[in-house]
């Protein structure tokens, strides 16, 4: 099985002039385990600002189901 992350990717070569733009990026994961760690570093860094986790059946994992498995409720 694998899961399908995707994400907004802005360019770094960007000058204060340009608008940000972004462009969507996809890539895989064999597990969910390595998806969702994926999902979690893109998430912790400021380029990142929009992130979709996807299931083998193309179910996108969200809301609080996601956060759960990502551990956005610890020490909450």
């Amino acid at each position: 099985m694998s899961y399908r992350i995707v994400y907004n990717a802005i360019p770094t070569s960007q000058t204060k002039t340009e608008p940000r733009r972004s462009a969507v990026s996809t890539e895989e994961s064999p597990t969910e385990h390595q998806a969702l760690g994926r999902a979690r570093e893109l998430l912790e860094t400021t380029e990142h600002h929009a992130v979709a986790v996807h299931d083998h059946h193309g179910n996108e994992l969200f809301g609080v189901r996601l956060q759960w498995r990502l551990g956005g409720f610890a020490g909450e």
